[in-house]
């Protein structure tokens, strides 16, 4: 299994990357911008052919890749990136992430059309804690959850994606009382609950209620604006998740390479299905942080451009852009290797990212 769930990681990571350099790579050249060399993977080399102006590379640390661009600080040669207007040099800049973003419609329609197992529950609320939206709502024991603002609630893995989705906003649930009739009611879930009582202040009983496995698949004309709707509602969930981290007064979770490897064995576990909707999630998550305003990064250049816009045309000297770039990557270098120990650590310990 170990040796699938690299291959796996592998191919994943591999077609983000290239998309991701591919979006660089098109607008670059669409713009007159000399491409000098179009790698995936960090040196040293495995592989490389020059064709045209262009050198493709292959190259042994599979944890990234680059498209190396014609003066991406200087502009002194006509055909640099630096010498380019400062839209086109955003547009050539922005691409990569752009295509992360548009990767996922793909991925996401794929999956949702591939046939895939679902465990299906009655969501039976055990419990309601005191003083909670859940008691204010009139929700009761023995209250089974049937849906959440018009989505149908399979599991209790809907459940705790609908909450997330919903933080701090009026949600809408329909209930099948004990008594066999169906209630609608409305609470708002809370950011910063007391603990143990949760955003709603429910409790589910702890083993499922008549739990049984169902396949499921969509046809195209439907897979494609559930795919357009899930990436939708996976910037919203990313939003709460990072607004949480300032209410709740929490550091962030967060993950590195092996951390993806593990999640990515637990995917490929699940199906193909899961599989695809794993690596969409990655790629939109890859196209976000690439936007971070951090040396280094795509963002981080875009922020050098959007200082020389404010300033009028005055550039940041070609020597200083540099030098932060360096030392923002070293940074980042190192930051990885922090976060890869503790994702070492979380893996011997068999814990997983995934709640």
């Amino acid at each position: 299994m170990i040796v699938v769930t690299i291959i796996v990681f592998l191919l994943i990571l591999g077609l983000l990357i290239f998309v991701h350099e591919l979006g660089h790579y098109a607008t670059a050249r669409f713009f007159g911008v000399k491409v000098e060399e179009f790698g995936i993977g960090y040196p040293p080399r495995i592989y490389a052919r020059k064709r045209g102006e262009t050198e493709y590379s292959l190259n042994w640390i599979p944890l990234g890749g680059f498209c190396k661009l014609l003066g991406e600080e200087d502009p002194s040669s006509p055909r640099s990136l630096a010498s380019k207007k400062p839209l086109v040099r955003l547009v050539v800049l922005g691409a990569g992430s752009f295509m992360n973003a548009v990767l996922p419609i793909i991925l996401l329609t794929i999956a949702f059309m591939v046939p895939r197992q679902v465990n299906v529950e009655d969501i039976l609320i055990e419990g309601i804690a005191p003083d909670s939206p859940a008691m204010e709502a009139g929700i009761e024991p023995r209250d089974t959850i049937l849906s959440m603002n018009g989505n149908a609630v399979e599991n209790r893995g809907d459940v705790f994606y609908y909450t997330h989705l919903s933080f701090g906003e009026e949600t809408t649930l329909e209930l099948l009382k004990p008594d066999g009739t169906i209630e609608t009611v409305t609470l708002i879930p809370r950011w910063d609950p007391p603990e143990g009582e949760g955003a709603m202040g429910i409790n589910l009983y702890p083993e499922p209620v008549n739990l049984r496995t169902i396949s499921e698949s969509d046809p195209f004309w439907e897979a494609v604006p559930k795919s357009a709707t899930t990436l939708w509602q996976t910037f919203e969930l990313i939003r709460n998740e990072v607004k949480s981290w300032f209410v709740q007064k929490e550091a962030p979770e967060v993950g590195g390479p092996v951390a993806i490897f593990q999640l990515t064995g637990e995917a490929n576990e699940a199906g193909p299905s899961y599989l695809l909707q794993f690596a969409a999630f990655l790629s939109l998550n890859l196209a976000i942080i690439n936007l971070f305003p951090l040396p280094a990064l795509d963002g981080g250049r875009i922020v050098f451009v959007l200082i020389e816009i404010v300033r009028r045309g005055k550039r940041v000297s070609p020597r200083t852009e540099a030098m932060v770039h360096l030392v923002g990557f070293m940074m980042l270098m190192g930051l990885i290797v922090v976060i890869t120990y503790y994702d070492i650590l979380r893996a011997i310990r068999g814990e997983s990212l995934v709640p």
